[in-house]
């Protein structure tokens, strides 16, 4: 079994940020020459999230609007009672979200539907600077 690691850099607005990485994450899978792996994709950060979806324009805006449904930025949260810093909402939306996703790769392509990217959520209250690591398993 052989391990390959990259990380990259993806600066955010922050407040549910959505950016589609895909294109980063092939580039790197690519120029490894493999057929057959597992590549996992994970973002370091409590208030940041990685999935998939597909990345157009109006199912970003539903995305966020379910979010602010679930976990709304206007709202109390004792994290905030403690920390005083205003993001228990961007909390509450990674952990919901995850931080980490895995993808097979298939005959030397990631196994993604035609119509799904891989996704970074940055719900922090300001913009960040996110390290995402992609880590090969083949």
């Amino acid at each position: 079994m052989t391990i390959i690691n990259e990380q990259f850099t993806v600066n955010t607005e922050g407040n549910t940020d959505i950016i589609d990485i895909t294109k980063q994450v092939q580039n790197f899978v690519y120029q490894q020459g493999l057929k057959d792996a597992l590549v996992c994709v994970s973002i370091q950060g409590s208030t940041s999230a990685v999935t998939t979806i597909e990345y157009e324009p109006g199912l970003v805006k539903d995305l966020k609007e379910a979010l602010e449904k679930v976990a709304p930025s206007a709202q109390e949260y004792h994290h905030d009672e403690i920390w005083h810093d205003g993001n228990g909402y961007a909390h509450i939306r990674s952990a919901l979200m995850g931080s980490s996703v895995c993808i097979a790769l298939k005959d030397g392509l990631l196994n993604l539907g035609t119509w799904q990217q891989i996704i970074l959520l940055d719900f922090d209250n300001k913009p960040r600077s996110r390290c995402v690591t992609v880590q090969i398993i083949s």
